[in-house]
């Protein structure tokens, strides 16, 4: 056990006030918090109605004095809506640059496949790098920067599906999923005097303790042996036969990174191979792109990772 639990305790602390708020899905608001703490970001996927947008707003209500912002996705979304535009100040002649909602600590992005690949790409270089290019300047992202984005699955009508690229710089695709019917029931008497639970949701820490418990996943130990263990998994997903495009070391990455936030929130300091287990298929199936001919099967990345952890050696 660790000697100092402050790193599970901010996880922890989060993790609770959001289940006040969101029945039924402890084990996903611990996957996502993880996703917090890996420094990584995340995209909760289901159908209309089942939380996805309270989930996101319940986190980011927990964390003080973080800037949070929200953007609505929509068909006729620009990149400069989300960026930022420079605008011309008739009194004296010169532009002055006025910041999108991108720069932010937190970021929602709603409906995300609602807006063109555009639109959508516009977030690619900060997701990965924590800076924006914008009319050729760069504006580094400072402390911490954790993207929520939401979509509906994209056999709905008037959605497009994210491009490759995008897809490999979430951390995580999570998928929520109907509550049961208790659950469901607590629900119904949450907002049965009209306003929203989440609208009570209080900080629980501040924004310079989740840098400092982003800074103490990094030091949660992993060996070797488990390290070569989840480049074996990824690299597996290269040589499967239905898989077109196939897990990259991004995905090894993260899949060490939530794996020492699944670990330092369980109060230890070490990574087991349990814990690559539980988060491997959130981290690498959305990766995945398969034929369409496995697809029409019924095959998906999430039954390919299946699989491979089924079948591949673990250390000991």
């Amino acid at each position: 056990m660790m000697e100092s639990s402050g790193g599970m305790e901010v996880g922890n602390h989060i993790e609770q006030a959001i289940a006040k708020v969101v029945r039924g899905q402890d084990g996903l608001i611990r996957r996502l918090v993880c996703c917090l703490g890996a420094g990584g970001h995340a995209l909760l996927e289901d159908f209309p109605g089942t939380g996805k947008t309270t989930l996101a707003k319940a986190l980011a209500s927990t964390i003080g004095d973080a800037n949070f912002q929200r953007i609505q996705f929509t068909p006729d979304l620009l990149p400069s809506d989300i960026l930022g535009v420079s605008i011309l100040n008739p009194k004296s002649g010169e532009f002055t640059f006025h910041r999108g909602p991108i720069f932010s600590n937190i970021l929602l992005g709603d409906e995300i496949n609602r807006s063109s690949p555009r639109t959508q790409s516009a977030l690619l270089e900060v997701m990965a790098e924590k800076q924006a290019t914008i009319e050729g300047v760069r504006h580094a992202m400072e402390g911490l920067f954790f993207v929520i984005a939401t979509q509906n699955p994209v056999e709905f009508r008037g959605t497009y599906p994210l491009p490759e690229a995008q897809m490999d710089r979430f951390s995580m695709l999570c998928s929520l999923g109907y509550v049961g019917i208790e659950d469901e029931m607590s629900i119904l008497t949450d907002q049965q005097g009209g306003a929203h639970p989440v609208e009570d949701v209080e900080p629980v820490v501040s924004h310079e303790q989740v840098i400092e418990w982003q800074r103490a996943v990094t030091d949660v130990r992993i060996s070797e042996e488990l390290k070569h263990y989840i480049v074996s998994l990824c690299a597996a997903t290269r040589s499967v036969e239905d898989v077109k495009l196939a897990a990259s070391p991004r995905a090894s990455i993260s899949l060490m990174k939530v794996a020492q936030a699944m670990s330092l929130m369980r109060g230890v300091d070490f990574v087991t191979p349990e814990v690559i287990q539980e988060v491997a298929v959130d981290v690498i199936a959305h990766r995945l792109v398969l034929e369409n001919e496995s697809k029409y099967s019924g095959r998906t990345g999430r039954s390919v990772v299946e699989e491979l952890l089924a079948t591949l050696p673990v250390p000991v």
